[in-house]
């Protein structure tokens, strides 16, 4: 009673106090308008009684087109020097590169056209320019935090973003952006009510006439820029793309280029000429001999010795050294820098190449969305392998409890179904040794069944201290320029560090099994850390390693891959000859002796790419052979044993199996604030029962996504007899 009495006064207390802090705020607001409201009609009377400014408006509104293309020159060259964290770099941007400078001004330019269609030109004219302002503020500040700029399918990662606020920014950081978004909307309605319209009448045939001659000319022109090398329709480096060719540029041709464009050679008989050369090898291994298949993709892990700056007290990845020096390795061609772990995993699963995709485009957020596509998992679930997925981070980002599905596997494992307790050092990423259990759950969960496991790990992602992370730390590291740079390094190389004991423990583990495995590891992509070609042993930023390692004696050779050709290349070794893709990779790929020159190759595979996501399936004779899966969340059950409540205290403590810190009650399906206490107890204080009420733990994700479910029980409340009390036996209505 004492415990509700003062949760009652704080209540009370709260509900008193916040109508009159609102009503001061409020007042506060009312008087600074009033009072700014006042200002700005005595300065706005004062001008128009001088001829001098109202000589100058004049000739602005005679000359406006001249000073709307001086006003698009000067905004371009602003967003530039934003976009770049340098006024030189954008100098030097608008003098050594004049023509790609103007053609992004012009898109300012035929923007600001708009204006003429309306009397409140100023208005309008200003939210132009706020609106090309703030995309290039949004890129100044992303490239703050990672390698890639700014692009359209951002504005498809804003959930997974504010699903992983503490990773990337602060929970203040967030109510200062709402607050800035709030501050500026509501000034803009102020203004509209104030700012001087145009008193002419549009001259509308005319002006519709110049914007649809202004908009029309844009395409034309980016052709003929196209054609003779002025700009590029592909970036083989995003980031590099939108250095050489501006933001606006590169920004808009993100917006409007997606997907994939039809092939000028598409049809059926391209698609049967490409197919006709694929290997037609039937799969050698019989069902009882397939190894289990582990692929790790090991999250901005690159081997060490690949920078030529750095030096270290002891090897900081000897176990990832030990499987490279062992054979079967290689460097990896990537297709990020930076950040966009997805895109390698997507090339990787598809044998696919994100090159025939829109600038920056993430397949995860755009066609696999909602489509289904074959996948070494789909391929592979042909021959009788069951197929799972791995990651120790949210299991609804990029998309992939859903993309999973669409991909055909069977299971996925994702942070809301592990017990994860540990963090890395600055607790902002899940370690990544929590793996190790889950892939062997994953192996002991089917039974005479061979087992494909892909896993993404976390650990080490950015973003990187540049203040003194550990005071002793077990990988001493020397060569950054500046003593911040230094402590970034020291920090990640440390962090590679914990990664590679990981590395040992799960090989470890797996030695310890009576059955064959072969473990493919890779790295996605070089860190954020200013990186340049001259730093890298490879010479090359788009080059991370990979390594292999089985227990059955297959030998391989080290050869250096694309992304998209590692899966058709460990099954060909293992004698495995499935997939539209993936066959047609092992006959033509960088790795075989193929009769095609690259370019056929690269060729034949945009087509099929095509034909497989967007087009009409000549491959599959039309039919859709790899519909998604019902795809289960984890792969063991969470389990309720027994509830007991507390009505004295209000307080239910529930029993059972598998319960994680994304465990939550749900009575009669409300969600309970839920105290996480270990894997087998949970507790909601404060809570009322009544007879028959159904308790259920769910595993709850982003957006409230319940991704798995226990056996539901229902409370039975004690029967009093004789002035005693008898308990009722709980009972599972799923037993």
């Amino acid at each position: 009673m004492k415990t509700a009495f003062n949760l009652f006064k704080k209540l009370l207390s709260l509900l008193l106090i916040i109508p009159s802090t609102l009503y001061m705020v409020f007042q506060f607001l009312i008087r600074g308008i009033f009072t700014l409201n006042k200002k700005y009609d005595a300065f706005v009377a004062s001008l128009n009684n001088k001829p001098k400014f109202v000589r100058v408006i004049g000739v602005l509104n005679k000359y406006s087109l001249l000073f709307h293309a001086l006003h698009a020159v000067i905004l371009c060259f602003l967003i530039e020097w934003i976009s770049r964290h340098s006024f030189t770099s954008a100098l030097s941007f608008a003098t050594d590169t004049p023509a790609r400078f103007l053609y992004n001004s012009m898109l300012i330019f035929v923007s600001l056209l708009l204006v003429y269609l309306v009397r409140f030109r100023s208005f309008l004219r200003l939210i132009i320019s706020l609106f090309w302002l703030i995309l290039g503020i949004i890129n100044g500040v992303i490239l703050s935090n990672r390698v890639t700029p700014f692009n359209f399918t951002d504005f498809k990662m804003v959930n997974d973003l504010l699903a992983m606020e503490n990773n990337y920014f602060t929970h203040g950081e967030l109510i200062g952006i709402i607050v800035a978004i709030v501050a500026i909307a509501a000034f803009l309605v102020l203004l509209f009510f104030k700012i001087p319209k145009y008193n002419s009448r549009p001259k509308y045939g005319v002006i519709l006439s110049g914007i649809i001659v202004g908009f029309a000319c844009i395409p034309t022109v980016t052709s003929a820029a196209i054609s003779s090398n002025l700009l590029a329709d592909y970036f083989g480096n995003l980031a590099q793309g939108y250095e050489e060719y501006g933001f606006l540029y590169s920004f808009c041709a993100s917006v409007v280029d997606r997907g994939m464009n039809t092939p000028d050679d598409y049809t059926k008989d391209s698609i049967d000429k490409y197919l006709a050369t694929s290997n037609d090898e039937e799969t050698s291994i019989s069902s009882d001999e397939q190894p289990n298949i582990i692929f790790i993709q090991l999250e901005t892990f690159v081997d060490p010795d690949d920078f030529n700056f750095l030096s270290y007290s002891e090897d900081p990845t000897p176990n990832f050294h030990a499987l490279r020096d062992s054979g079967g390795s290689g460097y990896l061609t990537v297709p990020v820098v930076g950040a966009g772990t997805a895109n390698t995993e997507f090339e990787v699963l598809t044998g696919m190449s994100i090159e025939y995709f829109g600038l920056g485009e993430y397949p995860y957020k755009t066609i696999l969305k909602s489509s289904n596509a074959e996948s070494i998992a789909a391929d592979l679930s042909t021959i009788g392998y069951s197929t799972h997925a791995v990651h120790n981070n949210g299991g609804n980002f990029y998309g992939r409890s859903t993309v999973f599905s669409n991909l055909g596997f069977d299971t996925y494992t994702s942070k809301e179904l592990m017990n994860i307790t540990e963090y890395n050092a600055l607790g902002t990423w899940a370690k990544d040794d929590i793996l190790t259990g889950e892939i062997l759950k994953c192996l002991d969960s089917t039974e005479d069944q061979s087992d494909y496991v892909y896993t993404i790990t976390v650990e080490s992602h950015g973003t990187y201290a540049d203040y003194e992370v550990f005071e002793d730390p077990k990988i001493e590291v020397s060569g950054g320029e500046t003593e911040e740079e230094n402590y970034q390094w020291e920090y990640y190389i440390n962090e590679l560090h914990e990664v590679d004991k990981f590395i040992g423990e799960l090989i470890s583990s797996l030695d310890e099994r009576d059955e064959d495995t072969i473990v493919v590891m890779y790295g996605d992509h070089l860190p954020t850390m200013g990186l340049t070609e001259d730093d890298m042993a490879s010479g090359n930023l788009y080059n991370t390693s990979y390594v292999t390692w089985n227990n059955f004696g297959l030998d391989m050779d080290d050869v250096d891959l694309s992304t998209y050709e590692l899966s058709s290349y460990i099954t060909e070794q293992l004698g495995i000859h499935e997939g539209t893709i993936f066959t047609y990779e092992q006959a033509n790929a960088s790795y075989s002796d193929s009769s095609l020159s690259n370019a056929e190759f690269k060729d034949g595979l945009e087509l099929l790419q095509y034909d497989l996501l967007y087009g009409k399936k000549y491959a599959y004779n039309g039919e859709d052979l790899f519909p998604a899966t019902d795809l289960e969340m984890g792969v063991e059950d969470v389990i309720i044993s027994d509830i007991i409540y507390d009505e004295d205290e209000s307080c239910l403590k529930v029993y059972g199996d598998n319960f994680t810190n994304w465990s939550y009650v749900y009575i009669n399906d409300e969600k309970q604030s839920t105290t996480y206490v270990t894997d087998h107890y949970l507790v909601v204080n404060n809570i009322s029962l009544d007879d028959g009420d159904a308790v259920v733990v769910n595993q709850v994700g982003s957006k409230e996504t319940i991704f798995r479910s226990s056996n539901q029980i229902n409370y039975a409340a004690p029967i009093t007899e004789g002035g005693g009390s008898l308990s009722i036996d709980l009972f599972d209505d799923q037993k």
